[in-house]
Order: structure tokens, then sequence, then C-alpha cells
């Protein structure tokens, strides 16, 4: 069995602390959802700046999350077998879920209720009574339980035995893959987005982006067995790095492009297929393929030792991941009243928010019964 590398849990919790400062761009103009906004998405600088973060950081982070997953997943099920495998799932996905949606979540946005004048506990006891349920950031567990789900079915169905399974590593596939794999990913998208635009969810998923999760999910399942990410190297990643640094700029080029020419709302790059649409799906895996490879080389070249900090750190990050809505809002409202530049506000609340959900998430994860599920 193949060693737990430290860099893969290290670069785990970079990625959860950066889906906290996603959200904070969010809160301080860019566009996306959430629940408060202090600055709304506008034609202003920091607006702009703000929404191409979330824009760049959207083609890739969730996928890499998911490629991630997928890695771990064949040895979690065979180490346990199907029904612990399965039951574990429901255990460490399925309860925080619940949890979010039933609690977190009101309790978010109950924060923001009482904010605004319209009562803490009424507001609670409204969402309850209508029998709201929040998703927020955690459709990612939902689905992953759903792709968990399918990978069970899939090998008991065509995959092969547990008992006789093990690694056959294989060469990284030649760069021609990596093309078709992104024409592949980017004509799922497009035709996904037919049916189901961006910004369009389904059980709190928003399906238009899971062409790229679906298929980094069985790249990392593919990595696990290969032995791939082991052997990632530069001369695997350069022509990528090449790509991104070309293909990056286009979509803000376009972007600006067509606000100019149509107007802000005017301009759709969610579905259909119209080039803005087709466009888009395709710069999407062409700007991931290469950022998820940077950040895998990367890590594993310079965040591969021991750490005390980093075993913190790692240990928290899951938690931190559920927990950081309230957390992230009530710092931002205590906050409401300073002024100051939006993107310093961005940096600062995004700092203090980060900080600030390790520390709650500390004492939680040292409960008996929570530290099994986080």
């Amino acid at each position: 069995m193949i060693q737990r590398d430290h860099y893969i849990d290290r670069l785990r919790t970079a990625l959860t602390a950066l889906v906290v400062v996603f959200h904070t761009a969010i809160t301080y103009g860019a566009i996306g959802g959430w629940f408060w906004y202090e600055n709304p998405p506008s034609t202003s600088l920091s607006s702009i700046l703000l929404t191409l973060f979330t824009g760049t950081s959207q083609t890739y982070f969730m996928g890499l999350f998911f490629l991630l997953a997928g890695y771990f997943t064949p040895a979690s099920l065979e180490r346990k077998g199907y029904a612990r495998f399965i039951a574990d799932r429901f255990l460490r996905l399925g309860l925080p879920l619940l949890a979010f949606g039933l609690i977190l979540g009101p309790l978010t946005e109950a924060i923001v209720a009482a904010a605004e004048g319209r009562g803490f506990w009424l507001t609670i006891l409204h969402l309850w009574q209508r029998k709201e349920f929040f998703y927020g950031q955690l459709w990612f567990v939902q689905a992953l339980l759903i792709f968990s789900l399918g990978y069970c079915v899939w090998r008991a169905v065509a995959g092969a035995p547990l008992a006789r399974s093990g690694h056959t590593p294989r060469p990284i596939p030649a760069f021609r893959w990596w093309l078709v794999s992104a024409l592949g990913v980017a004509g799922g998208a497009l035709a996904i987005r037919q049916i189901i635009p961006l910004g369009q969810s389904v059980f709190g998923m928003l399906l238009g982006y899971f062409s790229s999760y679906i298929f980094l999910f069985a790249l990392g399942i593919a990595a696990w067995r290969y032995d791939w990410l082991r052997q990632l190297a530069v001369e695997n990643v350069r022509p990528w790095i090449v790509i991104l640094a070309v293909v990056w700029p286009i979509m803000p080029i376009a972007t600006a492009f067509v606000h100019g020419l149509n107007g802000q709302h005017n301009s759709s790059f969610s579905g259909g297929f119209s080039w803005t649409a087709i466009l888009y799906a395709l710069w999407e895996p062409f700007v991931a393929w290469g950022l998820i490879s940077l950040w895998l080389l990367v890590f594993r070249a310079h965040m591969n030792r021991p750490s005390a900090l980093w075993a913190w750190l790692n240990r928290r990050a899951y938690a931190v991941y559920i927990l950081h809505p309230p957390v992230l809002v009530g710092i931002s409202l205590l906050l409401h009243g300073w002024t100051a530049p939006a993107l310093v506000k961005f940096a600062v609340v995004g700092l203090l928010a980060c900080i600030a959900t390790w520390l709650v998430a500390d004492p939680l994860v040292r409960l008996p019964g929570v530290r099994r599920v986080v």
C-alpha cells in the first residue's frame, strides 16, 4: 500500500482555506451565491478583480478536491470492504450534510437576519417551519457521497474484486490524452448546460460544473491505481503551464468585450450554444489542467515533510470546511461599519475568518463523538 503523503493532506488544507477566502470574495463584490453581501457585484475595479479570482478558482479548486477524494477512495474501499466503507461514508459525509442543512445553515441565515433587525430566533423557527434545507458548501460532501456509492456499484459489477486488486503502475498519459480529456470535459459541460444552465442548482448542486468533477474523481481513482501522482514530473506539467498562461487572459478579455457590446446583464456564459457559452466551457478545463498539475507538483516538491503545525491544521480542515459560514458571516457583519476599500476588507476578513474557524474547530475535533465524523 502506498504511504499517505504529507503534501496531499496539506494541499487539502490549503484548498479549504481557499474555500473560506472564496466566500469572502463573494461577500465583498465577486459574483456568486452566499449568505450575505456587503458589496453586490458591480463594475468597480475591486468587484472585477474579486470576480476574476473566484472565476479562476472555480475552474479547478473543487475539481482538485474531487481528484484527491477519488485518489483515496479505492484504498479505503479495499481496506474496509463494501459494508464498512458505505457506513463510513454515510457517517463522515451524510451526518455533516444533515447538520449543516438543519442547524448551521439556518444559524448563518439567522445571524444575517439579526443584523438586519428581522429577529434571530424568529428566523430560525420560520426556516424550520418551512422545512428549508440549506446545502451551502456541503453540496460537495453530498456529491462525494453519490460518487462513492457509484464507485461501489461499478466496482461490484464490473471492477476488479477487492481481494485481487492492487497497484499496477503505468506511465502518465501523453499530452494528447490530456488534450482529449480537456475537450471531452468541455463538451460534457456544454451538453449539461443546455439542460441545466450555470446558476441553476439541483439539490444544492450546480450540475453545470459536474462534467469536470466526475472526470476528476475518476482520474483520482486511476491515479491511485497507476501511481500517477508520484510519477508526475515537470515534463508533464510544462505544456499546460504554457497553455494556462496563453488561455487564462482570453476570458477576461472576452468578458470585457461582450459586456461592452451587450451590457453586463445581456451576456450569457451559462448555457446555450452562443460563442460565449462555448468559449467558457472550453476555457475552464484548459485553465484547470494547468493549475491542478501545478499545485500538485509544487506541493509535492516543497510541502512533503512532517510538521506539527501542518498536522494540527490538517486535522481540523474538514471541520473548518463545514463550520466556516457562520464564522465568516459573523466577522464580516462585525466589521461592516469599518470604512475601508473592499479589497482591504476582503484580505483582513478572509484572514480573520480562517484563523477564527480553525480555532473554533479545535475543541470540536477533540470531542469523542464528533472526532469520529470530522
